[in-house]
């Protein structure tokens, strides 16, 4: 493109609709299911997996030593997401009559039931409308390497993996303590979880197994197979100290659960960074835009290259920046507008900040089609935005910035030619406080998934922080 003609401006709805819409993904999960299901007629299979309201359902293994609390997490998790529960024993009541009579024959010999039986048996349950809809938590399986293997080559792929991990000898005490409910299957604990119903408590019955010796050689069998089992989940894995309250369980687990794996899409960050003045946001947009290469586009420091410039928009900005008065909404977005849809911002990505200020100006920035994928709350106290704004100051003579605090200067002949800048006068800092907090709580409503970063620390561990939430995607929202 000849350099000397006008910027090519480039509609932003284009990647809009392929992020917000998971095109990328879509096409993904459809090449996967056809590589694992390899359908006769392939077109008529995915005409059909795109007819399903949502293929983004849980699909979970929460897999542990004998007494570590799979069953207790597992009905916590269920009742969380509302997924369909599967164990060993409900897959085998709930198998065709055939199937069912020969796995509990296996199971009166005190014979394991074959790897195949068990792929059938889950291949058959995993095709009905609960697991298809709601999603599933699959307890205590696979029990061998052979099984997750078998589970792999029939495309049956978790996509967390949870592992409750505690001290053997903490195992032992625990299993010698198990009471479980003839009537529901809950189980309880003479002594961390004992039922407060006395009816409940009338129906309790010792869990057969769980004399010591019983559990040893579980415990014997467990650690036999499970390195073999981690080693087909690496992946979506995440251990877990069952050895804690479980309460403490619960909240580990569902927050790994709501996580979601890192997409191969590909992804231009579109950054909007807000915070109070004197935030840090303009060092953190520099270290973003630095590090992966988007573009830094600063509100204000647009408005003056735009006056500088000459351009239509900007000699309109002129009259209103010279009267020290806010600059219409109208001629902001315009302004913003020429910038955010040349070449650069689209094909690489933007970090933008100093706007909005408003939930009106956010709003119409999403109507012009800029719709941000992080957005950011850098939050510092009042007392530290004082502190850091109105003790900084520049020498006139070499440009160089002190902070009397962090940075003071060395001698005092540079101290006494030091000066400070009005806007960093305590009345005005003040004053473009209050401006902010008029406004902050209507953009955090406005922007629902905005990720709240406390900024009052170094830089570089800001940075950090929303490092993380920029290359990670954002945490699902467990329903209520």
């Amino acid at each position: 493109m000849d350099a000397t003609k006008r910027p090519l401006l480039i509609p932003p709805e284009f990647a809009n609709y392929c992020e917000k819409h998971g095109v990328f993904e879509m096409y993904k999960r459809l090449l996967e299911q056809l590589i694992i299901t390899k359908p006769d007629d392939p077109l008529t299979f995915m005409i059909e997996l795109l007819k399903r309201d949502s293929d983004d359902v849980p699909q979970i293994v929460i897999l542990g030593p004998p007494a570590a609390g799979k069953r207790t997490i597992g009905k916590m998790v269920c009742a969380k997401l509302r997924t369909t529960y599967l164990t060993a024993d409900n897959l085998i009541a709930e198998a065709e009559m055939d199937t069912r009579k020969q796995a509990q024959e296996f199971l009166a010999k005190n014979q394991p039931v074959p790897t195949d039986m068990w792929i059938n048996i889950i291949k058959e349950r995993l095709k009905l409308y609960d697991c298809i809809r709601r999603g599933w938590v699959m307890e205590g399986f696979p029990q061998t390497r052979e099984q997750a293997q078998a589970l792999q080559a029939e495309g049956i792929y978790p996509k967390h993996f949870v592992l409750l991990d505690a001290p053997d000898t903490v195992l032992i005490e625990r299993a010698a303590g198990k009471r479980i409910d003839s009537k529901t299957g809950d189980i309880y604990h003479t002594t961390f979880d004992w039922p407060s119903n006395p009816e409940v408590e009338a129906r309790l019955e010792v869990v057969p197994g769980n004399a010591e010796e019983d559990v040893v050689n579980k415990l014997v069998q467990y650690h036999r197979h499970i390195e073999g089992i981690i080693s087909c989940y690496e992946k979506m894995l995440k251990t877990i100290n069952a050895d804690q309250p479980k309460g403490d369980v619960f909240q580990q687990t569902l927050t790994f659960l709501c996580s979601q794996p890192r997409s191969v899409a590909p992804h231009n960050p579109r950054v909007i960074l807000l915070g109070a003045t004197g935030s840090g946001k303009g060092v953190q947009a520099a270290l973003l835009a630095n590090k992966y290469n988007i573009v830094n586009i600063s509100c204000g420091q647009l408005i003056r290259q735009a006056i500088v410039d000459e351009t239509k928009a900007g000699l309109a900005a002129k009259t209103w920046v010279e009267k020290k008065m806010l600059v219409p909404d109208a001629i902001l977005l315009n302004i913003l507008k020429q910038r955010m849809s040349q070449l650069d911002c689209v094909s690489r990505g933007w970090v933008l900040h100093g706007y909005p200020k408003t939930r009106e100006q956010g709003e119409q920035l999403a109507q012009a089609g800029f719709v941000p994928n992080r957005v950011f709350f850098l939050d510092v106290p009042n007392s530290s935005v004082m502190e850091r704004l109105t003790l900084r100051a520049t020498d006139p003579i070499t440009g160089e910035r002190y902070h009397m605090l962090y940075n003071p200067p060395r001698t005092e002949e540079v101290k006494d030619r030091l000066e400070r800048h009005p806007k960093d006068e305590e009345e005005e800092v003040r004053k473009r406080l209050q401006q902010y907090h008029a406004f902050v709580d209507e953009l955090s409503d406005y922007y629902e998934d905005a990720q709240h970063v406390i900024a009052d620390q170094d830089p570089h561990t800001v940075f950090e922080c929303l490092e993380s939430m920029i290359v990670n995607p954002i945490p699902k929202k467990a329903e209520s």
